[in-house]
Parts: structure tokens; C-alpha cells; sequence
């Protein structure tokens, strides 16, 4: 297993096929993406546990949503079991991604609690913007990189936690600008689905129709969104020289 460096370009391929997988299985991977926002709704609605249970089980969730995108790449049903690949390749491998949950569940509460230090609760009387908020995601982004390809290389390679850490953050470093392009491609998307959304409601029924149909759509979009993070990491890590067509690995990961 070692790093690809992909051209920036790469992001808008990532994103085309993330769609044409999604699309290929789409009531399996809607169904497990909303079966996996159902249990966190659940577990966050325990109290004090909720939230750290919640993160806990973050990087578990994205390897199981990734390992369906893989099955649903190959034409291939993904079962509601497939949410529990990370417990099911082994005692050593559930272990790790454990440690990994705890890892980015004591990260997101820090990030959190710094957040909130400085700038006060969320919703402080007088905030024009919820700077709480926005100080929250910006110290999420260093945990975000690091757990962007974490779990998949704790799952697919046996890469140790932390070890994974750092190759993740070093593998979104090094590819930076195919992921900046991945980003804004998916932020185009949403916007032009949302405006398309409000061009048809608002014809259609007006505000009412234009909020019933914002929901569902918004958590299709998730979804679909998703199901691409699969190929990123596919795209980043190779066992096998580069393939000759712009240097990106045709090999999937081993199924989990």
C-alpha cells in the first residue's frame, strides 16, 4: 500500500462516480444512509452518553457506507449488514476501529468545548451569525482530515489507528487540490439542486411544496455525496503500480 497522487481533475471524476454508483443501487444506499442517520437521531437522544456514543460509532459508519458503495460498484445488492463491516473483519480490526471512534469522539467534544469556550454557547442573544458554530467546524477540520481515508485504512490495509491518522491527513495534503475540486463540485450540485427545487415548488405550490420537497432531497444529496468518498480513498492509496490512464488505481479494496 503506498500514496497516489492524483491531479486536481480527479475530484470531478470522484464525484461522477459516486453518482453512477449511487444510481446503481440507489434505494440500497438511500436506505443506509438513512438507516444510519436514524441510529444517530436515537443514540444522540440518550442522555450525556448520547453524543459520545454518537462519535464513537462516526468512523465505524463511514467505513460501512463506503464498503456498500463498493459493493453497489460492482452491481452488486449491498445488505443492511454491510453498515457493520468494521466488527466483522475480525477481532484485531474491531479493536482498532474502536480506537478510532474513541479517538474522534475525544477530538469532536474538545473541538467542541474550545468552540464554545471562545465564543461563547451557540445562539448567545445579540449573534448575528452563530460564530459558535463556525469556530466548531474550523477546529473539525484538522479531525476531518485525519479521519477522511482513517477507517478505510484500519479496515482495508490493517494500517495501525494512529498510523492511519497520519496517513490520512498526509494523503489529503498531497492530493489537496483533487479534494478542493471535490468539495466545489458537490457545493455546486446542492446549490443547483436546491435553486432547481425553488424554481419548481415555487411554480408548482409555492413555500409549503418548496419545504416538503427540500428535506427528502437534502438527504438524497447526502447520500449520494456519500457513496463518492469510497473513490477518494480507492484513488489514493494503491497496492499496484498506477494504472496507465492518468495514473489512478483500477483496483478496489478487498471486499470487507
Amino acid at each position: 500500500m503506498k500514496l497516489n497522487v492524483v491531479p486536481a481533475r480527479t475530484g470531478l471524476l470522484w464525484v461522477r462516480l459516486g453518482i453512477k454508483a449511487f444510481f446503481k443501487q440507489p434505494l440500497a444506499l438511500a436506505g443506509l444512509f438513512f438507516m444510519y442517520m436514524a441510529v444517530v437521531l436515537v443514540i444522540s437522544a440518550i442522555p450525556v452518553l448520547g453524543v459520545l456514543i454518537g462519535g464513537m460509532l462516526v468512523p465505524a459508519a463511514t467505513l460501512g457506507l463506503m464498503a456498500a458503495t463498493a459493493e453497489a460498484a460492482k452491481g452488486k445488492f449491498p445488505m443492511p449488514t454491510v453498515l457493520l463491516s468494521a466488527f466483522r473483519a475480525g477481532r484485531d480490526r474491531a479493536k482498532a476501529m474502536l480506537v478510532l471512534g474513541a479517538i474522534y469522539a475525544g477530538g469532536s467534544l474538545l473541538a467542541t468545548r474550545l468552540a464554545m469556550l471562545f465564543a461563547g454557547a451557540p445562539g448567545d442573544p445579540g449573534n448575528q451569525i452563530d460564530t459558535t458554530t463556525l469556530l466548531a467546524l474550523a477546529l473539525h477540520a484538522p479531525l476531518f482530515l485525519m479521519f477522511w481515508h482513517a477507517p478505510a485504512l484500519v479496515h482495508w490495509h490493517g494500517v495501525p489507528p494512529l498510523k492511519s491518522l497520519f496517513f490520512s491527513a498526509v494523503a489529503c495534503f498531497r492530493n489537496f487540490g483533487a479534494l478542493a475540486l471535490f468539495g466545489l463540485a458537490w457545493m455546486l450540485v446542492f446549490v443547483s439542486v436546491v435553486a432547481l427545487i425553488g424554481l419548481i415548488g415555487g411554480l408548482v405550490g409555492g413555500a409549503d411544496m418548496v419545504r416538503a420537497m427540500m428535506m427528502p432531497a437534502a438527504l438524497l444529496l447526502a447520500s449520494m455525496s456519500s457513496a463518492s468518498l469510497y473513490f477518494t480513498f480507492r484513488d489514493s492509496f494503491v497496492t499496484d503500480a498506477p494504472s496507465p490512464e492518468g495514473g489512478l488505481s483500477a483496483d478496489a479494496p478487498p471486499s470487507p
